[in-house]
């Protein structure tokens, strides 16, 4: 399982905004912190505030906040909104297996589960 450039960017957004709870930081400066695309981090904020993690501020000192304490961040979450984790093609809507009795996607499965568990027992608090 590879994390997505996006998870990846949200990540690190997520953690510099918890860095700096005093204040409004601008997607300009997190993208030249990161070395990163500012148009990219735009639609990750867009997505991480429809969330509900982040809050944006308008305005001449407009910016984004974190919306939720880092504890209450959970990871596993995170992740499952914003990765595509059909991770084979049986398992899109619809997706059938042209193999009977296939064993393959149940190890996958249980493999993404593992992955995900991970996530899930952790929060940004413990990123930060």
């Amino acid at each position: 399982m590879k994390i997505t450039q996006f998870s990846d960017y949200s990540l690190r957004l997520l953690v510099l905004l918890a860095r700096n709870r005093d204040r409004v930081v601008t997607v300009r400066e997190v993208a030249q912190f990161y070395g990163i695309s500012a148009e990219h981090l735009k639609k990750v904020v867009r997505s991480l505030a429809e969330l509900g993690h982040v809050r944006t501020v308008r305005g001449k000192h407009g910016g984004v906040v974190l919306a939720r304490e880092p504890n209450e961040i959970n990871l596993g979450q995170l992740i499952r909104a914003e990765e595509n984790l059909n991770l084979l093609p049986c398992f899109n809507p619809g997706g059938d297996c042209p193999m009977p009795e296939c064993r393959v996607r149940a190890i996958v499965d249980e493999a993404l589960g593992a992955f995900l568990n991970s996530f899930d027992t952790r929060t940004l608090a413990d990123i930060v």
